[in-house]
């Protein structure tokens, strides 16, 4: 049996307690420790591994009630401002480290993460065992979920903003995983200065790179990409689909493709025009939602992620046995 040790904390006096995905989705039993060294068994309520956060539920809590940190506002975050991290490294519960914060809404290559969501970057130093553990601001208010670090670098870890966290969390409540539509592509915007780079024929639109395998899309025709090249330390798949146009919307933009893709419901319909080879094609198909892929669970384990650790809270902790994006 493998084990891990993790950091966590309480949100709710009744015994609700976050953490990250990856320390502790899928397992095959959980234990909270709180500060007063009691052992209390847990049950995951909802796990998202592509954000990484995690809700457990104490499952007998004390009667008094347990102490409960707040989330804070991470949109009020600046660079400059403190940061404290509190979790377990290296198996050394209750360490409280301090730093501050070096930048905001960082996305990091798909090499760190497997998704593309903003993050707070923190000097505060972290270590194994400092995932899911709570970032606070002066106030003492949950700004962030330590969730990783640069292992070769010094003092360079990230957090994910509580804002995104609170997002989250009535989805993960009631229906146990985040309901989200399943395009089944990946790739990125073609855009006039890309053209201008690669002095081919191209026309502006969302470079289709990847199609997931069973994915509506591949169901549907959509082609990948099978060229790889680094241009100027710009990588590419090049030989895909280039989509012109989502549900009308032009998609000649970073900004256009986001704004067509917050429109995608579970159950809509999706039409897509579609450059292939010199000619222009429609493709439409319903969008199922997301189901849980393999790489989102090998994608937990990250090389960077600060794992090893204990779920610890205003002040409780846990010993969890261990074990992007359309």
């Amino acid at each position: 049996m493998e084990h891990v040790i993790g950091s966590g904390f309480i949100v709710d006096s009744s015994g609700l307690v976050l953490t990250n995905s990856h320390v502790a989705f899928p397992r095959q039993s959980l234990i909270v420790g709180l500060e007063d060294g009691t052992s209390l068994s847990a049950k995951l309520v909802g796990a998202d591994p592509i954000f990484d956060v995690a809700v457990l539920r104490i499952e007998n809590p004390p009667k008094s009630a347990l102490p409960a940190l707040s989330l804070g506002d991470s949109d009020l975050v600046h660079v400059g401002g403190e940061a404290i991290a509190i979790g377990n490294p290296l198996g050394l519960d209750q360490t409280l480290t301090r730093g501050t914060v070096s930048a905001v809404n960082r996305v990091l290559p798909a090499t760190f993460f497997s998704f593309q969501e903003p993050l707070i970057q923190i000097d505060t130093p972290i270590n194994p065992g400092n995932s899911g553990g709570p970032l606070l601001n002066q106030c003492g208010e949950v700004i962030g979920i330590t969730t990783a670090m640069v292992q070769d670098a010094q003092n360079i870890g990230f957090a994910i903003p509580s804002n995104l966290v609170k997002a989250l969390l009535p989805s993960l409540l009631t229906k146990g995983h985040v309901i989200r539509p399943w395009l089944g592509f990946h790739g990125q915007p073609v855009d006039s200065d890309l053209e201008k780079l690669l002095r081919i024929p191209l026309v502006s639109g969302f470079l289709v790179e990847v199609v997931e395998p069973g994915s509506p899309a591949e169901k549907s025709g959509l082609k990948g990409g099978q060229l790889e090249m680094t241009i100027a330390g710009h990588e590419l798949l090049l030989g895909g689909d280039i989509i012109t146009k989502m549900n009308g919307f032009e998609l000649n933009s970073a900004d256009n493709v986001i704004a067509a893709l917050e429109k995608v419901e579970v159950g809509s319909t999706v039409s897509l025009s579609v450059f292939r080879l010199g000619k222009d094609l429609e493709i439409s198909y319903t969008v199922p939602e997301r189901p849980l892929l393999p790489g989102d669970i090998a994608g937990q384990a990250l090389s960077t992620s600060a794992t090893s650790l204990r779920p610890l809270n205003s002040f409780g902790r846990a010993l969890l046995p261990r074990q992007k994006l359309f």
